[in-house]
């Protein structure tokens, strides 16, 4: 069958920002879809790895949360956890997890991933910790320049995604709309530009060419 050219469009450009990604040390993927991306990633990830994972609406869309709870993974779950100290200490742990599984809230042309963290443990992880880091980013979320990705993440996924969170009181939560809040239930704490990967290949990034996640 032959491809459309929205298929075509999106695989052309993951292949520009791949390159990109690969100059700055990271290992990069294309995946067209879905079930090619969840295979990529379990490709990547071994049955003898203690697996854990940061809040992501991308990794359960691809069914990736599904395999990991099969039994067949070791894993660190913080939902499985009956009390906030619990829920807590686990994610604690999650940082010395062998692999690390994420999405990224935005992607720029030049090869950068930019995240903004509410508690901060998603983006401790893909600093330090964790042996490798796999992330996994629809075509929605490349954008051209780092100043775009911060832009995407204040004024489009943390209003949509703090949606997911009804007890949290913040300006977004009821006009759908950034007003760069310093409420207590923030979900915009902890910006991070990963600019580059060290040590080299650490950070895996899949890029699918579907929408996936916010």
């Amino acid at each position: 069958m032959a491809k459309t050219p929205t298929q075509l469009r999106s695989e052309a450009a993951c292949k520009t920002v791949l390159k990109n990604l690969e100059k700055r040390g990271f290992e990069a993927f294309y995946c067209s879809d879905k079930p090619a991306a969840l295979d990529k990633a379990l490709e990547l990830i071994s049955e003898d790895d203690v697996v854990s994972w940061g809040g992501s609406v991308t990794i359960q869309e691809i069914g990736l949360l599904d395999v990991m709870r099969s039994g067949r993974y070791k894993v660190i779950d913080r939902d499985t956890a009956e009390t906030p100290a619990q829920r807590t200490e686990l994610m604690r742990k999650a940082l010395l997890c062998d692999t690390f599984l994420m999405s990224s809230n935005a992607v720029s042309e030049d090869g950068q991933l930019v995240n903004i963290d509410g508690t901060g443990n998603r983006v401790a992880a893909m600093v330090y910790g964790p042996k490798s880091v796999i992330v996994i980013a629809g075509i929605n979320k490349i954008v051209k320049t780092q100043d775009d990705a911060l832009a995407r993440v204040r004024m489009l996924a943390a209003p949509i995604n703090v949606q997911r969170f009804p007890q949290l009181k913040t300006p977004c939560m009821e006009t759908g709309l950034c007003a760069d809040c310093n409420a207590p239930d923030c979900i915009c704490n902890y910006i991070l530009t990963t600019r580059r990967c060290k040590p080299k290949g650490k950070i895996k990034v899949i890029l699918v060419g579907e929408s996936l996640g916010y």
